[in-house]
């Protein structure tokens, strides 16, 4: 008695697991926010602020972090880019 097994090998390639759709544009508003690829990405307006998790969403897309850091709509990341610490001096 010859038992065929239901689990057979998927031999389907599986090139990209990330679904591929097109992000809509959430400003609405004239003029419009800078896009999430330009270099003023940072000047669109607030959509959602949530300080007490640090993060804020602005109606371009980007996710704008309180270290500094983005997360662009597509999915890339900006490190944080904070100001260079300039030493003080202090008179005695």
């Amino acid at each position: 008695m010859s038992i065929s097994s239901s689990r057979g090998t998927d031999t389907t390639p599986i090139t990209d697991l990330t679904p591929k759709r097109k992000i809509p544009s959430m400003c609405q508003h004239q003029p419009p926010c800078p896009t999430a690829d330009s270099a003023d990405r940072e000047a669109a307006l607030l959509v959602a602020h949530h300080p007490e998790q640090g993060w804020s969403l602005l109606c371009n897309g980007v996710l704008l972090f309180e270290d500094t850091g983005e997360l662009l709509p597509d999915g890339r990341i900006i490190a944080p880019h904070r100001p260079v610490a300039m030493d003080v001096m202090t008179a005695a």
